[in-house]
């Protein structure tokens, strides 16, 4: 069984899993390239946090942060490397979609990398209805990113595109 809980960035747990989520990026990207937040900037004041739990082990996480009273974007999204393929990332990315909507975005935005390490999360991204863009925010053109939006106006009622 599966939860998806706020969390506090207080656990031993979450802190390793969010060092492990920084190792990998840095052994796929490059340090200029390399957007993913420390656990000090997952605590700022604009961003949500939430666990994904099997039972009592913890599975997966995504943050969300607002961008302005209009956009959002997906930071740190990880699934445990032994849980991948089980379906919980489209939990999260579900979850996070629905606070969007709640909170009345008009957007979700996110920046992932373009090596191979992250097609599947870029192809579960497309599933979602997000789309290619220019970067945003801060963020400039980088060959090792992919820079995607979702407008959620034409987002099917918060659901997943089947295919």
């Amino acid at each position: 069984m599966t939860e998806i809980r706020k969390d506090d960035l207080q656990g031993v747990a979450i802190a390793g899993f969010l060092q492990q989520h920084l190792d990998d990026m840095r052994s796929v990207s490059p340090p200029e390239s390399k957007h993913a937040l420390d656990i000090d900037a997952l605590r700022a004041q604009d961003v949500s946090f939430w666990t994904l739990w099997e039972d009592a082990s913890l599975a997966g996480c995504i943050a969300l942060k607002e961008m302005d009273k209009e956009r959002g974007e997906i930071k740190s999204m990880r699934v445990d490397s032994t849980r991948r393929g089980s379906g919980y990332g489209r939990q999260l990315l579900q979850h996070v979609i629905d606070e969007a909507r709640c909170r009345g975005y008009t957007e979700i935005m996110l920046e992932t990398g373009s090596m191979e390490f992250f097609a599947p999360a870029r192809q579960l991204y497309a599933r979602f209805g997000f789309q290619a863009c220019a970067p945003f925010g801060k963020y400039v053109e980088d060959p090792n990113s992919v820079f995607m939006k979702l407008d959620m106006a034409k987002a099917a009622a918060g659901k997943m595109r089947q295919g």
